[in-house]
């Protein structure tokens, strides 16, 4: 038989004990709430530093597909240019056996030994008929050459068709590294609204203090130049001391960080590649701190993401990052990996 007994209401002591429960857990959430308080100046300007960090890591890799990307546009101008040549030369050939063709065939219309027996001139017949021998080994010729160009120009055509397809997915590649350093930029500049008014012009002038006292205060030493390009270099590169920079700039108003090493050597007749990276195996490696001579370059980071020139005396002269200028700064305040001597 099915029971008519009423459900047991709770009691009590068990509804406050829920209720105090749950009056806990609010108070908490609030507690945490207010343990959570805004960052302060110092550690945003940690955190935004670290994004323009990873910003220049990742310009210097826009910075290696532009490059390829200009490399294979002159390759595949240059093919193009060569395909073109080629086809007229293979019109060319094209006419001129044509014509050869239309020569023999005028003078073929009698057996050789009949035209030399109602010549009146045996004489100047035996020489045409030299001359048509040489036009025939002159056709054979002429149909070697246009098959060598045509193969030449099919072989030509399959290169340039393939650095278009290469072009097109560096474009692509390039697109997708562009977004990328513009996505580390925008979350910098995102932190950096979190402050107050006050505290951005605070940080302004502080890097604004801090390039100003690079030039007016730094001590060079007086240690000289391996080469006399590296001083060039390097002589260069301080004529851009207060120059912004900016990523995936080469000069001569604004710079990242190889474009101004780039830059200041092309100053001085000599050809670097674009990226840090490369720029690392551009000569002679020098690991010892102690046996830098100013104008070698010097190369930072574990993945070598960073480049400036060694200026003396401990310091570097380089394109720091996104918010600051060409500058003097110690060569301890970045994690050094090695010298190269151009």
């Amino acid at each position: 038989m099915a029971s008519h007994r009423r459900p047991k209401q709770p009691n009590r002591t068990r509804v406050t004990v829920l209720t105090a429960t749950a009056a806990a857990a609010v108070a908490l959430t609030s507690q945490t709430a207010q343990a959570d308080p805004k960052p302060t100046k110092e550690e945003v300007k940690a955190k935004v530093d670290k994004l323009y960090e990873e910003a220049e890591h990742a310009t210097e890799k826009y910075n290696g597909a532009k490059e390829k990307q200009e490399k294979l546009q002159k390759q595949v101008g240059n093919l193009q240019d060569s395909v073109a040549r080629g086809q007229g030369e293979l019109n060319d050939l094209r006419d001129s056996l044509g014509s050869m063709a239309t020569a023999q065939y005028r003078s073929g219309g009698l057996d050789p030994s009949l035209q030399l027996f109602l010549s009146s001139d045996p004489d100047d017949y035996l020489a045409k008929a030299s001359a048509l021998d040489q036009l025939g080994s002159k056709q054979a010729g002429a149909l070697k050459k246009i098959q060598t160009k045509q193969r030449t120009l099919s072989q030509q055509r399959e290169e340039a068709s393939e650095k278009l397809k290469n072009l097109e997915d560096t474009r692509k590649e390039l697109e997708d590294k562009k977004k990328k350093v513009q996505g580390k930029l925008a979350e910098a500049r995102q932190l950096l609204n979190t402050l107050t008014a006050e505290e951005r012009r605070e940080m302004a002038a502080e890097e604004t203090r801090a390039s100003r006292d690079s030039a007016a205060r730094v001590e060079l030493g007086s240690s000289a130049s391996a080469s006399q390009r590296a001083a060039a270099a390097l002589r260069a590169a301080q004529s851009k001391i207060g120059t912004p920079y900016v990523w995936g700039a080469t000069g001569p108003n604004s710079f990242d960080c190889s474009g101004l090493t780039s830059w200041a050597y092309s100053q001085a007749g000599v050809s670097l590649p674009r990226t840090s990276q490369a720029q690392a195996n551009a000569g002679t490696r020098i690991y010892s701190q102690s046996q830098l001579a100013p104008g070698d370059l010097v190369i930072f980071y574990g993945d070598l993401h960073h480049v400036g020139f060694y200026a003396g005396n401990g310091q570097v002269l380089h394109a720091p990052r996104t918010g600051a200028n060409v500058r003097y700064e110690s060569i301890n305040n970045m994690p050094f990996m090695f010298g190269v001597r151009v």
